[in-house]
């Protein structure tokens, strides 16, 4: 086994925890590794209340022991998606694309060849949207996604999204998509039918008609299409074609009057019969992420998040989907209460004013990142791709906007799920995200956004500063790469949510963490066996990750790490490193 000598840097922030216990020892020393001062000591205040601080750059040394130790840790095996290794590989630490992608799997793209040819395109989470296809179906395609991961070295997250309230989608029943001409008579019912009939519309929930009046325009899709509502059957509407347009399968709609949204309570529940069913299949099948539709309030979020913790054995993260003007009303409260967010531009445009949406994309992505919440911005970025093999130049200019404003994640839906050129798409995504991301890091806009402060507890408020001051030091010193120990992804999440140049890579030992990290901008997470001695954590991973070819001499790596308070390790601690492969 070849050694190798690190020398390191290092920064400890440590507060002692008072215990009621007496036979618990709480003077015994943080660090087992002994410790060689570089002639600049410093000890904090102390602060409030039962809690002391304090700071000391030291260079660490390792003795022979200590050595000894961590080459036998070497027996431990480290889990690196196969695909971020050989981009590491190829392009280097800066090299590494930040921006997740999200791709909606469908017909287009459901077999085992090309679910891999996706994940070897960059594809980081896999989306089932449970509007369509069977259960039979789905369960074939998340299956298929855990034997690539297990056989072929993967790491790909499984998202379910629900098909949430019907009360705001139409059907022609074709197949495809149809074209609607200009002055045609259109008939929007509730009754069903099958298949499709000529000139006639399924609504989905019986009172859609409700509150409508003769004049009142139907818009589908967010302006796919136009109609004037020019006569009133009981339930049914009649409505001429005054905008023609493309009318798809399954398409949202709603009612305008005077240039403004007609606005309605139906007061039903976020999640349907169906939608149980469905995150009842997702447990069984162990998906990592819930996206919920048309959430309006955070209760609804609250109360999935609770039916979660005590049916799933593995932790599930709930995404909220912004996609109507009442989440809108509320979105701060509903993205505290979400483990993520996805911005559904094509329904949120049904509900508000087209030209309000790039200002209202800004604007969530934004407060996501303040409140430390992945956000996924969704919706036509490559729409021409579903028939053509080449973007309009809007549709990049759309990609570099949103990773300019540094959303955690891009998705793919038609694009992926029933387009022509499904792979094409996605390496248009990835080749124009990795491009923007590197003017982004030459215009050195990281700092542009000023975190909230999250935490309430001074340990939580010790962890944010420690993750702020990191990413400022990583930065300034330009290192190679930010090495973070986290077991339920907190800290690696703040690392995150100041957009650092160089990428972080998240050591955890809980495979659920791991793939929901897969969301988190600039998170690479791999799944080690970590110990209660985080010197040895370090040492060991370093080691493993040169075992492998990844880092080289020279290269240095800023070391965040955290401890929760044991009876092993009494005291809690924070800590800064900054190691130079020697």
């Amino acid at each position: 086994m070849e050694s190798m000598a690190v020398a390191g840097h290092s920064i400890h922030t440590c507060f002692h925890i008072k215990s009621k216990n007496p036979r618990v020892n709480l003077e015994k020393q943080v660090f087992g590794v002994p410790v060689l001062h570089h002639g600049v000591s410093c000890i904090g205040k102390k602060l409030k209340g039962k809690v002391g601080a304090g700071v000391q750059a030291v260079q660490v040394g390792l003795e022979e022991s200590e050595r000894v130790r961590n080459l036998r840790s070497l027996e431990r095996t480290l889990e690196l998606d196969a695909v971020s290794e050989r981009e590491l590989r190829e392009k280097g630490f800066l090299g590494l694309r930040k921006t997740k992608l999200v791709c909606t799997i469908g017909p287009a793209c459901s077999s085992l060849e090309d679910l891999e040819k996706l994940v070897l395109g960059g594809m980081n989470v896999a989306r089932l949207n449970m509007c369509h296809n069977t259960r039979e179906w789905h369960r074939d395609v998340i299956r298929k996604i855990k034997k690539l991961n297990e056989e072929k070295g993967f790491s790909v997250s499984v998202m379910i999204d629900t098909e949430g309230s019907q009360i705001h989608v139409v059907d022609h029943g074709a197949p495809s998509s149809l074209k609607v001409q200009e002055d045609s008579i259109w008939l929007f019912t509730n009754e069903k039918f099958d298949g499709s009939v000529p000139f006639t519309v399924q609504a989905k929930y019986e009172g859609f008609s409700e509150g409508i009046k003769v004049g009142d325009e139907l818009v589908i899709d967010g302006g796919m299409a136009r109609f004037e509502v020019i006569e009133k059957l009981r339930s049914d509407l009649r409505c001429k074609c005054t905008d023609p347009g493309l009318f798809l399968p399954r398409a949202k709609f709603s009612f305008w009057r005077d240039g403004k949204l007609v606005e309605r309570n139906y007061e039903l529940p976020t999640l349907s019969t169906k939608d149980w069913s469905d995150i009842e299949f997702g447990i069984s099948e162990g998906v990592n992420f819930i996206a919920m539709s048309f959430v309006n309030d955070a209760e609804s979020v609250r109360h999935l998040k609770n039916y979660l913790s005590t049916k799933s054995a593995t932790s599930i993260r709930v995404l909220a989907k912004i996609e109507s003007l009442e989440s809108l009303q509320k979105l701060e409260e509903i993205i505290e209460a979400s483990d993520g967010i996805m911005v559904a531009r094509v329904d949120l445009g049904v509900e508000i004013p087209l030209e309000q949406i790039p200002t209202v994309q800004e604007e969530i992505t934004k407060v996501c990142r303040q409140l430390n919440k992945p956000v996924i911005v969704a919706s036509q970025f490559l729409e021409s791709m579903i028939e053509y093999p080449t973007p309009t130049r809007a549709e990049v200019a759309d990609i570099s906007e949103a990773v300019r404003q540094y959303a955690d994640a891009l998705m793919l839906a038609g694009e992926s799920a029933i387009g022509l050129f499904g792979q094409k798409a996605l390496s248009v995504l990835q080749m124009t995200s990795s491009r923007m991301e590197s003017s982004s890091r030459e215009e050195n806009r990281q700092g542009s956004l000023l975190p909230r402060q999250l935490g309430v507890s001074l340990p939580d408020r010790i962890a944010e500063q420690i993750c702020n001051s990191a990413v400022e030091l990583a930065n300034n010193l330009a290192v190679d790469a930010i090495f973070v120990y986290t077991k339920h992804g907190h800290m690696a999440s703040l690392l995150s949510r100041n957009r650092p140049n160089p990428p972080i890579f998240a050591f955890t030992n809980d495979e659920s963490t791991r793939m929901s990290l897969n969301l988190q901008w600039g998170v690479i997470p791999l799944l080690v066996d970590l110990s209660d001695d985080m010197e040895s954590n370090i040492s060991s991973t370093i080691h493993l990750i040169k075992s492998k070819g990844l880092v080289k001499e020279g290269d240095s790596v800023l070391v965040v790490s955290d401890v929760t308070p044991s009876r092993a390790t009494p005291m809690a601690f924070q800590s800064i490193q900054v190691k130079t492969i020697a």
